[in-house]
């Protein structure tokens, strides 16, 4: 294990939105999140808490259109704070998977921190909206976050009737197989037969 902190601060500025981030991978699941769209900090609380990443994020974004470019930018400045924090990948689980249930909801995530941008979400969301955010844009925001941070992802809805169970399941599902995988292996080295995830 290494004594530099693993951590990144991310500012994303665009027409579109202003994005101020600050993640620290090894800390406790203490978070301050204001998006504008309330199910979606709701959402990226519930991740940072499971995933015991210590998470700032502030977004300005142009919701008055819609949604999807907060929710979407937000997700890559998130993907793009972990591959950061994590470096040359040196010294981590590399793999990780976890269930999560919410009530009758239960989801799977799979992860491999391959260096690879790779997912397949399915949740098999049928309201049009949960609060402001729209339920394409949860898929969408995990997908955003694998591949800004160069991971490979595979999330599913096994069961469920409520499209935010279902949702919350998912988000849970996914931090604690992040928090799996980007765990202190005691080896010390890079996990893969390559000798690299960069």
């Amino acid at each position: 294990m290494t004594d530099a902190p693993r951590e990144a601060r991310i500012e994303r500025m665009t027409r579109e939105t202003r994005i101020r981030l600050r993640l620290r991978l090894d800390g406790e699941g203490g978070h301050r999140i204001r998006t504008g769209i309330g199910f979606y900090d709701h959402l990226l609380a519930v991740f940072a808490f499971h995933a015991r990443f210590d998470l700032e994020l502030e977004c300005d974004g142009d919701v008055e259109i819609d949604d999807h470019h907060s929710v979407e930018d937000c997700a890559l400045a998130l993907g793009t704070a972990i591959d950061r924090a994590l470096g040359e990948r040196r010294g981590v689980v590399r793999f990780g998977s976890a269930y999560a249930p919410l009530d009758e909801a239960l989801a799977r995530a799979v992860v491999d921190l391959s260096g690879r941008p790779f997912a397949l979400v399915s949740l098999d969301l049928r309201r049009p909206q949960i609060g402001a955010l729209a339920c394409e844009n949860i898929e969408h925001a995990l997908c955003s976050l694998a591949v800004a941070a160069r991971t490979t992802l595979h999330v599913d809805l096994l069961r469920g009737r409520n499209d935010h169970h279902k949702a919350e399941a998912a988000f849970k599902a996914t931090a604690l197989a992040l928090r799996q995988a980007v765990t202190w292996d005691p080896h010390g080295k890079v996990p893969s037969t390559k000798g690299s995830l960069t």
